[in-house]
């Protein structure tokens, strides 16, 4: 490609990005970033353009009657970056759109062309990883914007907009604010709530076996399990079923403990000799090299990261040029990189552990084209991690680290095992042990895949046995029965989500790490997490509900990858879009599953959907007791809770579903009543004290329900219902105390109980109370003492920087610094404050880093300061109406608020 003489712009996504290749680029090119998409389609109505506020379709940004024409703006944050490009463009002979090469990176290209509007030559760049020898090769290569693939991802935004616009809404309408509704979210939510559903559902079984430790003539040990009684086989978990909990082949050998322990006896005079020996060699092939989905797996299992913070690192080590693209569905090697990795193998493990020849692998995803390679340390040859530590943070080295050993060992010989096998028999029994060993390491030597379940033993994990042989006899040294009770299936983990995803072909892998994000968010109140597991609260098991009931089709699997597919085919200019959202949206007469119909479906159920049903799930009807009505968990506007006919309690907060059965229901909804009845009467003000328990906890109450005056107190940290008494419900009550004023200033002093602890308070002067201390017990004296002390921690010292860099800010020229802000760390160079991202770790990010945080930051502008409205001047007798009104107002929303309390006052 013949080079231009003036300059060339080349514009990428990020900052980060922008400054790495600029490092390969000459002095003739301006390198700059878009800060990701430049245009989308409105966030609301509120950003549709004037002129077309009063369509219909308005509130979409799709023009649901002109063959679903979305409707693009440049967000507000983005205006001031979009002026920058065009600048840097007048100053330009020759454009250079060097986005990322899978859709969302071509149609980000495509945008900046719509805008920009350039005159001057554009070249589409693409490449694979960010090194010198990349970036010149890509220069000598470029192409045009590839339409299919735009049209591929904007079709995908409009359907997502169609589908999470109205189905939101009506979520909102019929189950709660803060709910809403995807293509791929609410079948993945149904994915948590379906296995929530086998675990409620599921019923244990508990069976009995011997464990023996028998030993050999050389006094070594040898550790077997029962396997057979007479014959019969002693039964495994997997041969109860897990509905009834009863045994699904009545000839196997089910024993209860009574019988296991007649069988010790039994067996305590038998003779034992070994039956059969058997060695069996096996060889393990390394696994491929990282696609994006098993990355965000294996860094799930590994390293404990989620998917966003496994996605966020490995686009930091991308724009930096640590390792090649990280959104890919592709297992393929280059022949450079394989190259060396062999190499690698040589040097850091020896020629015995690399395999003979190359080995290539090919990808098992239907329509894998998001990048032409797996993802593997980028350039050549690859660089140690050890060499690289002090570049990288936490997250990114060990990240970086993952990637490095699973693509070296993709090129390493197999390992090399035995698998032995011993059947012991003696007294109408046979016991069976089984033992793996490693011969040779093999690729084992650098990598070794994580379980999904941290419990399980690795399956690379040896069990040596001692050497015995066949006839040989064995002398029983201990014989214990052993309880079995069967488990329900495993929840979710956000590992084994992304791959039972991908099987299904739900999604793209590219995707997950966000829908997991969507899930997980704390304000939809969807998807909760016990240690790993994903645990689907009350309310997505009412989303859920309502979708399957009146949109079945919505949240069906295989309709969800077959859509999928669909949106594949376009990228490869076989798909329709139009007709295809036709019938999605408006629906026909076809009898295709795809022919949803959404628009008319929508309106018809709004209203048929009866909330209180959606809303409603039953545990039983009790057969015993006073109380004989059906108990039911209700999703109320606050949170799940129990309802017996007049009678509810509350469910504790983070109660998993499958822990909610009719037997807690009904000691919950006991406990509940016993609330009611006030503990005593508060000496000073008269009114009851009750102890209730809230989604967050035990609580006191002084005061009526229905007293506007009523007021709650938290019990102290480590105080629990059964320790209290009703002196210390009325001393609590006293929070805050006043202790006193302070002879200092003459104001007085208070104790709190506060949120993050016990503490005291003289104006805006605080000091936490030391963890001995009750907010009950100080005195005056103390709280003096302490106030006189140096502040430690709070706003009112500042605190010491976490980091402070050597070098000055090369925007700013200020001092580059982190520091600890009252919402986590955040850097700053004196103009900018950029908080640090989850899991990025202060102390070891590197001064690039925080350069990135903070040219993102103030790419975004100021933030949004609510104007303050001026308040208009008024005529006097404006005013008196105006107070007039008010007073009419307040009458009528008083006179409401009694109605509702059941008070009817007389006329005077």
């Amino acid at each position: 490609m013949a080079k231009s003489k003036g300059k060339s712009l080349v514009i990428v996504e990020s900052p980060a990005k922008a400054r790495t290749i600029s490092k390969y680029l000459g002095a003739n090119y301006i390198v700059e970033a878009s800060i990701g998409h430049v245009r989308d389609l409105p966030a609301g109505k509120k950003e549709v353009p004037e002129k077309y506020k009063a369509e219909t379709w308005a509130y979409l940004g799709v023009n649901t009657e002109a063959d679903f024409e979305p409707l693009y703006i440049v967000p507000d944050e983005k205006k001031k970056q979009v002026k920058k490009l065009k600048d840097a463009l007048k100053q330009a002979d020759e454009l250079y759109l060097a986005t990322d090469e899978d859709r969302e990176g071509e149609a980000i290209s495509w945008h900046l062309q719509e805008l920009l509007k350039p005159k001057v030559p554009v070249h589409r760049l693409v490449f694979h990883e960010i090194t010198k020898d990349a970036i010149e090769n890509a220069l000598k290569a470029t192409r045009q914007i590839d339409s299919s693939l735009v049209r591929a991802q904007e079709t995908r935004r409009i359907l997502d907009r169609l589908y999470g616009f109205d189905m939101s809404n009506l979520l909102w309408r019929k189950i709660g604010k803060g709910t809403s509704a995807g293509r791929v979210q609410s079948v993945a939510v149904r994915l948590i709530v379906d296995r929530e559903r086998d675990r409620i559902a599921f019923v244990d079984s508990t069976y009995w076996d011997l464990e023996a430790v028998f030993e050999t003539g050389e006094k070594e040990s040898l550790t077997a399990m029962l396997s057979t009684v007479d014959g019969r086989r002693i039964p495994r978990g997997s041969d109860f079923d897990s509905a009834t909990g009863k045994i699904k082949n009545n000839d196997l050998m089910q024993m209860g403990e009574a019988e296991a322990n007649a069988l010790v006896e039994k067996l305590r005079t038998a003779d034992f000799k070994v039956d059969k020996v058997e060695v069996k060699p096996f060889s393990q092939r390394p696994l491929p090299p990282f696609t994006t989905s098993t990355m965000q797996q294996e860094a799930n299992r590994k390293l404990g990261f989620t998917a966003k913070r496994t996605m966020s690192a490995a686009q930091r080590l991308y724009e930096n040029g640590y390792i090649t693209y990280m959104r890919t569905d592709s297992t393929t090697l280059s022949k450079e990189a394989v190259g060396a990795a062999r190499d690698l193998v040589r040097s850091e493990y020896g020629e015995n552990f690399l395999h003979p020849s190359v080995r290539t692998y090919s990808g098992k995803v239907k329509n894998a084209q998001e990048a032409h390679e797996a993802i593997r340390p980028a350039g050549t040859p690859f660089r140690v991690p050890e060499t690289i530590r002090g570049e990288l943070d936490s997250d990114q080295f060990r990240l970086f680290d993952l990637i490095w050993k699973r693509t070296v060992a993709c090129q390493m010989a197999d390992a090399k095992k035995q698998r032995v096998s011993v059947v012991i028999g003696g007294g109408g029994t046979t016991f069976s042990a089984s033992g793996t060993s490693i011969l040779f390491e093999g690729f084992l030597r650098a990598y070794v895949e994580g379980s999904d379940n941290p419990e399980a033993e690795l399956a690379n994990k040896e069990t040596l046995l001692p050497q015995v042989k066949e006839s040989e006899s064995l002398d029983a040294k201990e014989l214990d029965p052993k309880s079995h009770t069967t488990q329900p299936p495993a929840r979710y983990t956000e590992a084994s989500l992304t791959r039972t995803l991908e099987e299904r072909g739900i999604g793209r892998p590219s995707t997950f790490a966000s829908i997991i994000g969507t899930i997980t968010d704390e304000r939809r109140n969807y998807i909760f997490k016990k240690g790993s597991a994903l645990v689907p609260t009350w309310r997505a098991f009412s989303v859920t509900r309502l979708m399957e009931t009146h949109f079945g089709t919505l949240v069906d699997y295989e309709f969800t990858a077959d859509l999928e597919d669909f949106l594949d085919s376009i990228s490869r200019d076989e798909g329709q879009r139009d007709d295809y959202l036709r019938k999605f949206y408006f629906g026909d007469t076809s009898e295709d599953k795809h022919n949803v119909g959404l628009q008319k479906r929508l309106v018809e159920k709004l209203e048929e959907i009866d909330p209180k049903e959606t809303a409603r799930f039953s545990l039983g009807i009790p057969e015993t007791g006073e109380h004989r009505e059906e108990v039911y968990v209700r999703v109320g506007k606050y949170g799940p809770y129990l309802e017996q006919g007049e009678r509810t309690a509350s469910i504790p907060d983070g109660m998993p579903p499958d822990e909610m059965d009719l037997a807690r229901g009904m000691v919950l909804l006991e406990e509940g009543q016993v609330e009611e009845e006030p503990i005593g009467i508060h000496p000073e003000t008269g009114k009851p004290v009750y102890v209730k328990v809230g989604r967050f906890g035990p609580y006191i109450q002084l005061g009526e329900p229905d007293d506007e005056e009523k007021r709650n107190q938290g019990l102290l940290k480590n105080m629990t219902v059964e320790d209290l008494t009703f002196e210390m419900a009325c001393k609590l009550l006293t929070l805050p105390r006043t202790l006193g004023d302070n002879p200092e200033n003459g104001q007085p002093i208070q104790a709190f109980d506060g949120r993050y602890g016990p503490y005291i308070k003289c104006e805006k002067d605080t000091r936490s109370l030391p963890a001995d201390l009750s907010p009950l017990d100080v005195t005056l004296e103390k709280a003096i003492e302490l106030l006189k002390q140096p502040k430690q921690r709070g706003r009112g010292t500042p605190k010491e920087p976490l980091k402070v860099y050597e070098k000055p800010s090369p925007v700013t020229e200020g001092e580059v610094k982190i520091l600890d802000g009252r919402f986590g760390p955040y850097v700053t160079d004196g103009e900018t404050n950029a908080s640090l991202r989850k899991g990025m770790d202060a102390k070891e990010m590197t001064f690039e880093a925080a350069l990135d945080l903070l040219a993102e930051r103030a790419a975004k502008g100021p933030s949004k300061k609510k104007k303050k409205k001026k308040k208009a001047t008024k005529k006097k007798g404006a005013k008196k109406k105006a107070t007039k009104k008010k007073a009419a107002k307040k009458k009528t929303a008083t006179k409401k608020a009694t109605k509702k309390k059941g008070v009817v006052k007389k006329k005077s």
